[in-house]
């Protein structure tokens, strides 16, 4: 058998930053998998440079568990690593470094390790692989693996996806939306402020208006405590407008985003920002018809993992941890969670690492949470072959 550590090795070797291909790590688990007698869907994007892979060890029958996972992996431009980041790393301190190594190729690696142990095994319900492309800049590669899933499997009974929660079972997310508002105002003399409309200004009242809502979600009560930020986050990233100093801006936009609670929703967060938007542009389009005030999202609205119809999957997961009563939590980050909830699937998020090392220069995992995950992975098995 190949272990996870040696695995890890090689999916860390794969650059699959997102704005790159993740075809040679794609093909490698193809190899691997049919090398073990595994065979495996390609689903391509329509550039072709991007695939999800789903595979199925076991017979095509109901009730298995999907094990979720994307092969991409964050940007480590500008970040002060001490050692290559697409190396991974043992520098003796019980610590595997390297990009993606908790984020989420450790969880991968975990999987494809049983992979030869679950086929020596007569498993009585299927285990699939479901290793998706560009979660990282909008879960954009699961929903067409989630299609193919339900049109072409029986019905699963329950979905880990191992994003890294230090294997503790979580329930629940935040959903999310990116956009881009973009304002046109009316450029004027800066020394003539009545004749234009500065589209920075305006900007300004709006970028004000999106932390408002924030606190007034607070102030409503409107408070999932589950999560460590118990609310709906609203945030401005990026802003860029202007041309000079002296002359009132005629454009200005800037991105922002909404981590919506699985109570709240998108539609009814975005909605109080419309409303402002609207009767502000109205007011300022009586001194400048060309004015105007045009919100797009960046990406499609990531769904909220939600705690409920779950518990198939959280009672699995806790046989499999062996903690009978261990506590559960949510998370305020986006996960694949709520597309596969979405369609009627129990799934909770479980793996190995833990997220305050993701996204980090030197990001790790402990070597104890890459053997909790081979411990998970092999009771998965046994349990699904009695």
């Amino acid at each position: 058998m190949t272990t996870s550590r040696e695995l890890l090795t090689r999916l860390i070797g794969f650059d699959t930053v997102s704005r790159h291909s993740n075809l040679e790590l794609i093909d490698f688990v193809e190899r691997y998998l049919a090398s073990h007698g595994v065979p495996a869907q390609r689903l391509t994007n329509a550039d072709g440079d991007k695939a999800n892979l789903l595979a199925r060890i076991g017979p095509a029958v109901e009730g298995g568990v999907v094990l979720s996972g994307h092969t991409d992996v964050v940007p480590v431009d500008g970040q002060p690593w001490s050692s290559d980041p697409f190396t991974l790393t043992d520098k003796g301190d019980g610590r595997l470094y390297g990009r993606g190594s908790c984020d989420m190729k450790g969880f991968l690696a975990c999987a494809l390790a049983r992979v030869p142990e679950w086929q020596a095994l007569d498993l009585e319900r299927p285990i699939y692989l479901a290793f998706s492309f560009d979660e990282e800049i909008g879960c954009l590669g699961a929903p067409l693996m989630i299609e193919r899933l339900m049109a072409d499997e029986p019905l699963p009974g329950a979905v880990f996806i191992g994003e890294p929660t230090s294997m503790q079972p979580v329930v629940a997310q935040k959903g999310i939306t990116t956009m881009r508002t973009k304002v046109t105002g009316k450029e004027s003399h800066s020394s003539q402020i009545h004749q234009g409309v500065s589209a920075i200004h305006v900007a300004a009242k709006l970028v004000t208006r999106i932390e408002a809502i924030m606190q007034e979600l607070v102030d409503e009560g409107a408070l999932e405590h589950v999560f460590n930020v118990q609310h709906s986050s609203l945030h401005v990233g990026l802003i860029e407008g202007g041309t000079a100093i002296n002359i009132m801006a005629r454009h200005c936009q800037f991105d922002w985003e909404i981590r919506h609670l699985p109570s709240d929703g998108f539609d009814a967060v975005f909605a109080r920002f419309e409303r402002y938007a609207r009767t502000l542009e109205a007011e300022l389009q009586r001194r400048a018809p060309e004015m105007c005030i045009v919100t797009e999202q960046l990406i499609d609205t990531v769904p909220a993992l939600a705690d409920r119809d779950n518990a198939p999957a959280l009672a699995l997961c806790r046989e499999l941890l062996d903690v009978p009563g261990v506590e559960t939590g949510g998370v305020a980050y986006a996960t694949e969670g709520g597309q596969f909830q979405r369609v009627g699937l129990p799934t909770i998020v479980c793996g190995p690492g833990s997220i305050e090392q993701a996204h980090q220069p030197d990001e790790y995992i402990e070597i104890g949470q890459l053997e909790a995950g081979d411990r998970f992975m092999r009771r998965l098995g046994e349990r699904l072959a009695r």
